[in-house]
């Protein structure tokens, strides 16, 4: 899951933002399926669930209503009773029921299900706990499938260089990866960015204000009946509470912001990182060991800097949204709003509204249809491991170059996944925890 050690120079900030499109010569020699490249609009495609989550569940409606000619016929999930419920809520959605081909023989468990589901589609949908997307990706392609890919796609740089190499090989191969960086296909975002980067209409970008602020996610109460004696069952139920599993939320979720600061200054790294961040709402040992706030200072090439917030806590303000400032005005991303120097608007989007995640779908199923593969490997790959960056610093407390955290080899989470009395990880001090410490604090 690791992939091959990576060495000083290719894993350098500039070999790192180089676009993944082209492959070793291993990677060319290898098969090309057929349906790679063109399938036509009445070819049916099979399409696969692996990881039955909310996430999952949408993706797979949404995969469904994309295109009149898919069949959704395997579900994977480590857990059998989270197949059930999802494939309930799928068969709910009266506008794709009737293309729900699963049955209890094609609804898969255990840490290996994604290979039967895998084995058995033409499109697989990857939503599992961001931990084992390196090693999911890396076998559906090595399949030749189509790939939806959840945000983040890895939960630590071992795992980030894994998937880049991952995606050169599906590059060569003709294959599609779609992120679910899903403001990247929002019509008004995209709009919206058209305005600052294509229109320049605030001018050149000075810096960027960034926010993600929530409360608290679900929780899933322990019951003796429900979850057994296994803590590595608690862990991976409750997985968001979980570094090794979910990134901390920084990654898991406030990627979204992360991602739209990425893209406003054209996909490239930061140059360093200075995080600060803890936890103050959820103490109890309960809320796993992830942090509940975070606030990083991202410095980038050509002095620009990233202003970036996210918590998760209950009671306080809910805010998401980028304020761009520019040598000429600012811009309100999901606001859709571009203000003048004097503060007065001066552009709003007015176009239609449709939903990001639908759109996604759509452009994914026509690029296999008309066998013109999409491939977005490079900047789900630079967003996560910006998010990545930002937890590092935070939980060492320490200003960190992205040479640093772009070459770490700390891998995080177990070596094997059995059932068992796993430990709690600590939680991370910043000042105190070391970055050749983070493997420990999985």
């Amino acid at each position: 899951m690791n992939g091959k050690p990576a060495t000083d120079s290719s894993n350098s900030r500039r070999d790192f933002l180089k676009h993944s499109a082209v492959a070793s010569s291993a990677f060319a020699a290898m098969s090309v399926p057929t349906f790679a490249h063109a399938t036509g609009t009445d070819e049916t495609l099979r399409v696969g669930l692996v990881g039955s989550g909310g996430r999952g569940r949408g993706a797979a409606q949404d995969a469904l209503m994309a295109d009149k000619n898919t069949r959704l016929v395997a579900i994977g999930d480590t857990f059998m009773d989270r197949n059930k419920e999802a494939l309930e809520d799928i068969r709910a959605n009266e506008q794709v029921a009737d293309r729900v081909d699963v049955t209890p023989e094609t609804m898969y468990d255990g840490f290996d299900n994604y290979k039967t589901v895998i084995d058995s589609v033409d499109v697989v949908l990857l939503a599992t706990p961001p931990h084992f997307r390196p090693e999911h990706l890396r076998y559906a392609v090595e399949a030749g499938k189509h790939c939806f890919v959840e945000k983040p796609v890895a939960v630590d740089a071992p795992g980030v260089r894994h998937v880049q190499e991952t995606c050169q090989m599906a590059a060569e191969k003709g294959l599609s990866i779609v992120s679910g960086l899903c403001w990247r296909y929002d019509p008004a975002v995209r709009a919206t960015m058209e305005q600052v980067l294509g229109e320049k209409s605030i001018g050149d970008i000075v810096a960027i204000e960034s926010k993600y602020n929530t409360g608290t996610l679900w929780y899933r109460t322990p019951d003796a009946s429900y979850w057994g004696p296994s803590r590595m069952e608690h862990q991976v139920r409750n997985w968001l509470y979980y570094t090794w599993l979910s990134g901390d939320h920084i990654a898991e979720q406030a990627i979204h912001s992360l991602d739209k600061c990425a893209w406003l200054l054209g996909d490239q790294a930061p140059v360093k990182a200075m995080g600060i961040g803890g936890r103050q709402q959820r103490t109890d040992p309960k809320w796993g060991h992830i942090f509940d706030h975070f606030t990083v200072f991202y410095e980038f090439p050509g002095g620009k800097h990233v202003y970036f917030t996210c918590r998760q806590q209950d009671g306080t303000d809910a805010f998401v949204d980028e304020r761009v400032l520019g040598t000429n005005g600012q811009a309100e991303v999901l606001k859709n709003m571009v203000f003048d120097s004097d503060g007065k608007r001066a552009w709003r989007y007015r176009g239609p509204r449709r939903s990001m995640y639908l759109v996604e779908h759509e452009e994914f199923f026509k690029s296999i249809r008309d066998g013109k593969p999409i491939d977005n490997s490079h900047y789900m790959c630079n967003s996560t491991m910006m998010a990545i960056m930002g937890r590092m610093a935070a939980y060492t407390g320490k200003t960190l170059t992205w040479e640093q955290c772009v070459n770490d080899q700390n891998r995080l989470g177990p070596s094997e996944y059995v059932w068992g009395d796993v430990p709690e990880p600590p939680v991370a001090i910043p000042g105190r925890t070391k970055l050749g410490d983070l493997a420990s604090v999985y």
